[in-house]
């Protein structure tokens, strides 16, 4: 078994290096960048210092940009879309009135998204090897910057860099933890993860990342063979490893500054549930079912109220005891409470053990 995890190791080493930006496009996005300085052959990290254990920063193998980041993304109609399986799983963000999903199966092999939300540049990130996804402002040195991959992992989970200083960035931790902008952290935007059906009966109208990348890939095939449904199975071992739940079973966590976090199964919500928890003196309400869930930050007379769970395949996710209808961005589509919004929550959908290495002794909601 273990001769054959090094074989297939190295084939996907070979299949992700082969993902350069020369195989179907131009990667050149401006916005400067360009080779880290400073790096001899054997060591691909910058010599500068690091917020993380530089020992622990792994050559991830197709080096920087050889994942390359989709800067001009084209989308469809959501209610127009018949090539995704219902359990597809996708990513969402709403800013403003606009609506966007991007799939997995795309981000699988791209793992950034340039984006724009009517003049918001955004960055989308998704880790395929820890299963989470963040976004952020594109910016950083306080102007515009696109994101890349850098090349460079910890603890499993991807490292960005941006094209303006070259700083690298860590996806999870949610800051830059190498170069000029060491210690900085991005102005976050919500994301939501869950399956197309979902998705597409809650946003028909929403825009969908589609193929038109530029790039010619095999999307629809996952790169990295066994890795989602092997346990035992990692490309790159994290430290620690926390064996209280399966490595790569799919959960939510909140998370906090203070380097804590709270996990919530998706067995849990089976058939749809609303709970309210408290973490760290926060009160939150976490609703979802077996395919997603959401959590929001409860303050003020909004804690008094008293949340349902009421999803029928349309945009109402929740309601409460007022007579509020809530979509799974926390806003309030209908009754007295129209056009407010909850606060979200440091929240991340992720595999087990991303969450036990980076947030060590992590609580699991019981």
């Amino acid at each position: 078994m273990k001769n054959l995890q090094s074989l297939l190791i190295t084939l996907f080493v070979l299949i992700l290096a082969s993902c350069s930006p020369s195989d179907s496009a131009s990667n050149s996005n401006g916005n400067g960048g360009g080779s880290m300085g400073g790096n001899d052959d054997d060591d691909p990290t910058p010599n500068d210092p690091w917020s993380i254990p530089v020992g622990e920063v792994r050559d991830g193998g197709p080096g920087k940009d050889g994942i390359p980041s989709i800067e001009n993304p084209m989308f469809e109609i959501a209610s127009n879309i018949n090539s995704l399986s219902d359990d597809e799983l996708v990513v969402g963000i709403k800013i403003g009135d606009v609506i966007k999903a991007y799939p997995h199966h795309i981000l699988d092999w791209h793992e950034i998204v340039n984006d724009d939300f009517d003049g918001t540049k955004t960055t989308l990130s998704y880790c395929p090897l820890t299963g989470t996804a963040f976004a952020w402002r594109s910016r950083a040195n306080n102007t515009f910057s696109t994101f890349g991959v850098s090349g460079l992992l910890y603890n499993a989970n991807l490292i960005l860099y941006d094209r303006e200083t070259d700083s690298n960035w860590s996806q999870i931790l949610q800051e830059c933890v190498n170069g000029e902008l060491l210690g900085e952290t991005p102005t976050k935007i919500s994301v939501i993860e869950t399956n197309w059906v979902t998705w597409k009966n809650s946003f028909p109208n929403s825009l969908v990342l589609n193929t038109n990348t530029g790039f010619d890939k095999p999307y629809g095939s996952y790169p990295y063979g066994p890795y989602k449904t092997d346990d035992d199975f990692f490309i790159f071992v994290p430290s620690p490893i926390n064996p209280a739940l399966p490595n790569k079973e799919r959960v939510f966590a909140i998370t906090s500054h203070n380097n804590n976090s709270k996990v919530y199964r998706f067995s849990d919500f089976i058939g749809g549930n609303a709970i309210r928890d408290s973490f760290f003196n926060t009160d939150y309400l976490i609703v979802g079912n077996e395919n997603i869930i959401v959590a929001f930050k409860m303050s003020g007379p909004i804690n008094d109220l008293t949340f349902t769970y009421d999803f029928q395949d349309s945009e109402i996710f929740f309601s409460d005891n007022e007579g509020n209808k809530w979509n799974m961005f926390g806003e309030a589509i209908d009754g007295p409470r129209l056009g407010q919004k909850l606060n979200p929550s440091q929240s991340v959908t992720s595999m087990w053990f991303a969450i036990a290495a980076f947030f060590p002794n992590p609580s699991i909601y019981q």
